[in-house]
């Protein structure tokens, strides 16, 4: 038989993540139910890469803001962590002091780490794209990355492609291998 699983409302969680035992503890909203965010040090080291290489080719253009994992966006009724984001400055010229951006972001990468449910990943990636988000989901076991872009079928990318920025953030690239460091 299953945990079966409460559901909450997003004024129980943003009481439930203002507790003091949970002042260093990061937690997304999905479909009602509250998840912790718990990383692992590989599904870290690829967001960094990702992460570092992102930031360096926004600032250089003044295109917007990146955010790490910390970074929370409001993505329909969800309150998400993703692993790396983008949001324009266009959408957003100044960046607000909430804990969960009330605009969701432009490109979020999402690394896979053991303990995701594959659920709670396929119900992310739906409400990014039902919110004009582009996904990239970050498969460290298959060294694959899966970009999700509204309104056009996901694109599996291997070890010896290049993800670009598409629309989002044209003329950035970042080799597949480089994310892996094969």
């Amino acid at each position: 038989m299953g945990v079966q699983t409460q559901r909450v409302t997003v004024e129980q969680f943003m009481r439930f993540i203002a507790l003091p035992q949970n002042a260093d503890r990061l937690f997304e909203y999905i479909g009602g139910e509250i998840a912790e965010v718990v990383t692992n040090y590989r599904a870290s080291l690829i967001a960094a890469r990702i992460l570092g290489r992102m930031i360096a080719f926004v600032e250089s253009k003044g295109l917007g803001y990146v955010s790490g994992e910390a970074g929370g966006y409001v993505v329909g009724e969800h309150r998400y962590l993703p692993d790396v984001a983008f949001i324009s400055k266009s959408r957003q010229p100044v960046p607000p002091d909430a804990a969960y951006n009330p605009n969701p972001p432009d490109l979020a990468v999402e690394v896979l780490s053991p303990t995701d449910k594959p659920g709670r990943v396929r119900t992310k990636i739906a409400s990014y794209l039902l919110a004009g988000t582009v996904v990239w989901v970050v498969d460290p076991d298959v060294k694959e990355v899966e970009v999700y872009t509204p309104g056009k079928a996901p694109e599996t990318l291997g070890i010896d492609v290049v993800v670009d920025g598409g629309d989002v953030l044209p003329g950035f690239t970042l080799p597949v291998k480089d994310v892996f460091q094969v």
